[in-house]
């Protein structure tokens, strides 16, 4: 098989540059399972100066393809990176995200398995993602608990047969906010009958800076959009599912707004303990915490995003 990396970017340079060095370390069979792979960099409007970087570098990157768009999201980047590909096997991953150097050929493994149990190739292999603010050394961060993912089909780490993306219709392109656009092609690829095989081999660790309190405002913007690409997947899928996964239920509008004291709890009566954990060196912590506030304003901004559509 021949693997394409597909990577959408946008202004994330340095951790950038450790996905793609880890993606060129990388260590094959010589069964020749993998034939050869390419790593299909998708620039999305970045202004950080990716693209020149990616020109004057190129040499360090024999397996890298450079393409770029305007700032149009990721479903769009991931769409050209598809299109643009040679690969016969599509992997995704996201731009943060550091992979060890028996990535590829653990998910060949798992491909080449589920052939074999299944005869056919209607399946995709899904890999853990471990997620790290350790940015000199992110592959040393263990598996924790709160790394588990229950998503069917996740870009983080996901390898699946070009064929069923095409026959599927890729990625829906009005999936411009955050958030949804993965999920989404994820029920239809499920309606075409395709099987999840996890593959706990192929680890990438996702990069993301440690918490502090001026990520607050972005992050609450973040699951605003969420909300509103979340009742733009509900108008495709109107099913119980679906409503339960973008928190589009009176159990999950309960259940924050106790949490959350019906918002009284938020960004600013919390600052001080948040501030407080972030001090005694547990910013992770904080950021759990924090997700109290920030599942109500998701929560919130799905509504508001209903009411609208309704109108």
């Amino acid at each position: 098989m021949f693997f394409s990396v597909v990577i959408p970017t946008y202004n994330r340079l340095p951790i950038l540059e450790k996905c793609l060095r880890a993606l060129e370390h990388q260590h094959l069979s010589s069964d020749r399972s993998v034939i050869d792979y390419e790593v299909v960099v998708v620039d999305d409007g970045s202004s950080d100066g990716t693209l020149d970087w990616l020109e004057s570098h190129k040499s360090e990157f024999p397996h890298v393809q450079r393409f770029a768009q305007n700032h149009l999201g990721p479903a769009a980047a991931r769409n050209l990176g598809v299109e643009q590909a040679q690969g016969d096997t599509i992997i995704f991953i996201d731009s943060d995200l550091v992979v060890t150097e028996h990535f590829l050929q653990a998910h060949a493994d798992a491909l080449m398995e589920g052939q074999k149990k299944w005869g056919s190739d209607r399946f995709f292999t899904y890999g853990w993602v471990v997620n790290t603010c350790n940015f000199d050394n992110p592959t040393s961060e263990p598996y924790k608990l709160t790394d588990f993912s229950a998503a069917y089909f996740a870009t983080g780490n996901v390898a699946i047969a070009r064929k069923w993306l095409e026959k599927a219709g890729l990625f829906d392109t009005r999936f411009q906010l955050y958030g949804w656009e993965d999920l989404e092609l994820g029920v239809r690829l499920k309606q075409l009958g395709l099987k999840l095989i996890k593959c706990p081999a192929a680890v990438g660790y996702h990069w993301h800076p440690p918490f502090a309190l001026n990520q607050i405002p972005p992050m609450i913007d973040r699951e605003i959009q969420r909300g509103r690409m979340g009742v733009l997947f509900y108008q495709k899928h109107p099913t119980w599912e679906v409503r339960m996964m973008i928190q589009m239920t009176w159990l999950h509008r309960l259940l924050w707004g106790i949490l959350s004291l019906g918002g009284r709890l938020n960004e600013r009566t919390m600052a001080p303990f948040l501030q407080w954990l972030i001090d005694r060196g547990k910013p992770q912590l904080a950021l759990e915490v924090a997700r109290i506030f920030l599942n109500w304003y998701n929560v919130q901004g799905v509504y508001a995003a209903y009411s609208q559509m309704q109108q």
